[in-house]
């Protein structure tokens, strides 16, 4: 199972020197991937509940945020070896051209380095902010299958209800082929169902291991009625983790309580066939900290 972790894009730790510093550190930890969040606003008055937090409040980092794409760019030119992956863009901010632009450049300049992940948002703010569409979840089928277009051979050609790309040349491909693997996150059936059907794995996250495994089993079951291998679908789970001195009770979240905890929710999910899991640090203190948790939680591993 591969193991990845969270760069340092959001709050006060977020400056060239610690992206330089924690993005090193984790390809010399071993680490196989490095993952930036995609996020618009902190709504003073938000009229939307944040869905992985109890109580549905913004996590304080999310008041400074570089954009995740750039952060990674930046990353790649300090690293040689490590994947970098968006988990995730939020598909209703984006146009698929433009941004295929940018995924292909991030994709050449790494060498072959990127994992695309997409989701479609959450926030009322962010969708009025972003001058987001209706019909978000075809929007977004039709986004996934352009993107699909885009990065197949030219001339390039699409027309849809939503995107068109004129008979074209785009010469910019990615260096992976056929191209870079795309993952979404999904909750809701419809959802888990567009993910089997389009994307190369899914990106669960919050989610108790209870519910992933129903989740996976249907995920693996859309996969069959689309015609597609389940087995091939990759699994990326992402980490909240929290490790405490002493064990937490049976309401904790998952990846959160004493090393003992945190090692067997960890060992769960290898068991569910996940293809990866990555550590979603929110931390703001020090960098010095923050990479002592990234060697500290690799070990877990």
């Amino acid at each position: 199972m591969r193991i990845g972790v969270s760069l340092p894009s959001m709050g006060r730790l977020s400056t060239p020197e610690n992206l330089i510093e924690a993005a090193q550190a984790a390809e010399r930890l071993g680490y196989d991937t490095l993952w930036t969040a995609d996020r618009l606003l902190y709504p003073v008055n938000p009229r939307t509940k944040y869905p992985v937090t109890p109580d549905g409040s913004l996590p304080e980092v999310y008041k400074r945020v570089l954009d995740p794409l750039d952060a990674l760019t930046f990353a790649a030119a300090h690293t040689s070896r490590i994947g970098l992956g968006t988990s995730v863009l939020d598909i209703p901010f984006y146009n698929p051209v433009t941004l295929a632009r940018r995924l292909t450049t991030l994709d050449i300049l790494s060498r072959g380095r990127l994992r695309a992940g997409f989701g479609l948002g959450w926030s009322a703010d962010e969708f009025e902010a972003a001058g987001a569409q209706k019909d978000r979840g075809a929007r977004a089928e039709e986004f996934i299958a352009a993107l699909k277009a885009i990065w197949a051979e030219d001339p390039v050609e699409f027309h849809g209800k939503y995107f068109t790309v004129p008979r074209s040349i785009i010469g910019a491909k990615p260096m992976q082929k056929p191209r870079p693997p795309i993952y979404l996150a999904a909750f809701a059936p419809a959802a888990l169902r567009r993910a089997a059907a389009l994307a190369d794995g899914w990106m669960p996250v919050a989610i108790p291991l209870d519910g992933m495994t129903a989740m996976i089993a249907q995920l693996r079951q859309f996969a069959r009625e689309a015609g597609r291998d389940p087995q091939a679908l990759d699994i990326v789970v992402g980490a909240n983790i929290a490790v405490t001195d002493k064990p937490l009770g049976a309401e904790r979240a998952i990846f959160t309580g004493s090393e003992a905890q945190v090692r067997g929710d960890i060992a769960a999910v290898r068991k569910l066939g996940a293809g990866e899991i990555f550590f979603l640090l929110f931390h703001e203190n020090s960098i010095g900290e923050l990479l002592g948790m990234m060697e500290r939680f690799r070990r877990l591993v």
